[in-house]
Parts: structure tokens; sequence; C-alpha cells
């Protein structure tokens, strides 16, 4: 089926709009655009785990030449980084998130119906173990890669 899409716009096709974001692969994702602001805000003003994150494992394609973007608006919310791609949202939890566990539960709830994994870290876990974060991480988007692009 072909679709048609006016310049610069996109149409919804089952639920998410054609054609794909920029770059063509992964699905578009609509937001609320109230977020964009904020999450400007956030991209200017990064924790230390997520500098940290960022710089040394995600940016320009480091890891497995993936496109990671930071401080994502999806739907109601924003995730620390985002790749399109394989659809993966990766979360890194501050010292105080212990208090938002039902609010984090729903949140990933609501994006898994997108098709969005939602990958957990603390701050602790960033800042003193990069090495596990990035051979866990890894490991993830092996089994992610392994499941989304089986041949039948």
């Amino acid at each position: 089926m072909k679709h048609k899409a006016k310049a610069g716009r996109q149409q919804r096709v089952s639920g998410h709009s054609y054609p794909p974001d920029k770059g063509g692969k992964g699905g578009y994702i609509s937001y609320n655009k109230a977020l964009k602001q904020k999450a400007r805000e956030n991209r200017k003003n990064p924790t230390s785990a997520e500098k940290k994150l960022w710089y040394e494992v995600l940016a320009n394609k480091r890891l497995d030449n993936l496109k990671f973007t930071r401080q994502k608006p999806l739907d109601e919310y924003i995730v620390d980084f985002y790749c399109p791609e394989l659809m993966i949202a990766i979360e890194i939890d501050g010292d105080t998130h212990a208090d938002q566990e039902q609010y984090d539960k729903r949140r990933t709830e609501n994006l898994n119906k997108y098709g969005v994994e939602v990958i957990r870290y603390t701050n602790a876990e960033v800042l003193n173990n990069l090495e596990g974060v990035y051979q866990n991480l890894c490991q993830r988007i092996s089994v992610i890669k392994s499941a989304k692009y089986k041949t039948p």
C-alpha cells in the first residue's frame, strides 16, 4: 500500500505517523508539544550521570552505530535517551527516584504500548560502573536486534 504525504507533513497510519521519523528508521510517536521546551531545558542542564552516559557511550553513534537522542518527548513523557531505530528508551533514575516507583511503572507500561522498550539504570550504576552499564546495554541491544531482525 502506497502512502503519499504532503511535503513536510505526516499522515496517521495504524496509530503511527507515516512517513517514519527522520532517517527512515523506527516509527514516529506523537507527543505533547508543551513538553518540547522542557526537553530543551533538560538537554541544556544534564545530570552528571546523563552527561557521562551520553558523551562516553551514546553520542555520535558510538554504541553499535545506533543514533540516540537526548531528552526526547514521547507521548506525555520525556525520556532521557531514545533510539528510534530499535525503539529503546534509556532512563537514568536519580537518588530520589525510589519515591516514584508507581509513576515509573505506569510510564513504562504506557511507553510499552507504543512498542518502546524502557531500559533503566541508576545514577550510581552510571557514575560508578559505566563499564557494567555498557556491557548490559550491549547485551540487551543484541537481544532486541535479534528479535527485531530475525527472518522467518
